[in-house]
């Protein structure tokens, strides 16, 4: 059977009888593919990037509708497919149900290590998704904090894809076409679009390692590094890999002070939470949603990865103002005293 060719062998997913003409996902790795698989179904749906603040901040409201389908972000009250799997998104639900007064919403959550596999599952009951076989299985690795150490440290290209599809809309959604056409990863990787931003993005993530061995504080076991202002962002992967057995989990602050959604070339300043996978292997020894969203009513995300903004705080509490930079010393503070108490 040819690659996305269309089978039935059992009574197909509600999901697929929708008639979806959006999709509205995360521009990660996880949400790239997501989206990908989506396509394989519906080919004609238009892609748009999203994050999860965008989303709940309601700046993506006017292009979100019953004929939208929201993957690997937040649920929305107008859309007509949700799919997820982050724990903070979960909200009571079984593996699926309706939600909000919307009754003909298809919500699809459970608990896998990417939202890209709850697709490939319902995708795969009607087309052939075999070509897509090893790229799920690193995509769950990546996504559920499964990747090792080595693999981490090492040229795999799907650690290089990962990393390429965090550069732009435009460049992912290259690759998102690419992998709905059933392209392989090394191919992708060489193309023209790709090589030269891959080229890139090695001297970058060089220069970024050495400004995360520069600023890493660990206290009490929880790594710290602060890369707000710097135009730099990391993931947790590579603070723990740099900080090894002495953390357990870290905190990467970036974004930019004073920015918002919609600031072109800058993003809110934000912190995100993980879990030192390379060490705890089967899960973190502390629930960070809890951190993620202790004053941000908009944080979350999963147990050992997750994020938020950094809020105004007066006396260890959120105040209605502006953020400012001794807001995040504020929030870095609070956090601490949560998790001394682990």
């Amino acid at each position: 059977m040819k690659c996305g060719a269309r089978r039935s062998v059992m009574m197909p997913h509600r999901a697929l009888a929708l008639d979806i003409r959006r999709i509205v996902t995360d521009s990660d790795l996880d949400g790239v593919v997501t989206a990908a698989i989506l396509r394989r179904w519906w080919p004609d749906a238009e892609v748009i990037f999203g994050h999860p603040g965008a989303l709940r901040a309601g700046m993506l409201d006017d292009v979100i509708d019953g004929l939208t389908a929201v993957c690997d972000l937040p649920r929305h009250p107008a859309c007509g497919l949700s799919i997820d799997h982050h724990q903070s998104n979960e909200g009571g639900l079984g593996d699926e149900s309706t939600n909000f007064e919307n009754s003909e919403m298809v919500v699809v959550w459970r608990p896998t290590a990417s939202a890209a596999r709850i697709a490939y599952d319902i995708i795969g009951e009607e087309v052939d998704l075999s070509d897509l076989t090893e790229l799920m299985v690193w995509v769950d690795k990546l996504d559920g904090g499964g990747v090792t150490r080595d693999e981490f440290l090492s040229d795999h290209p799907m650690i290089w894809l990962g990393r390429v599809i965090g550069g732009s809309d435009e460049v992912a959604l290259h690759i998102l076409e690419a992998i709905q056409n059933g392209d392989g990863v090394e191919a992708i990787l060489a193309s023209e679009t790709v090589a030269s931003i891959m080229t890139e993005k090695k001297r970058r993530y060089a220069l970024a390692d050495k400004t995360i061995e520069e600023r890493l504080e660990i206290v009490d076991r929880l790594a710290i590094v602060r890369l707000e202002d710097m135009g730099m962002r990391s993931n947790g992967y590579r603070v723990t890999a740099t900080a090894g057995d002495e953390c357990d989990a870290c905190i990467v602050v970036h974004g930019d002070v004073g920015a918002d959604f919609g600031d072109e070339g800058q993003y809110p300043v934000s912190a995100s939470f993980y879990t030192n996978s390379f060490l705890h292997t089967d899960g973190g020894i502390y629930d960070l949603t809890r951190l993620a969203t202790r004053f941000d009513v908009d944080g979350g995300g999963h147990a050992n990865a997750c994020g938020c903004r950094i809020q105004p705080l007066e006396d260890g509490e959120r105040a209605e103002r502006g953020v400012l930079a001794e807001d995040i010393d504020s929030n870095l503070s609070e956090w601490l005293g949560m998790w001394a108490q682990r």
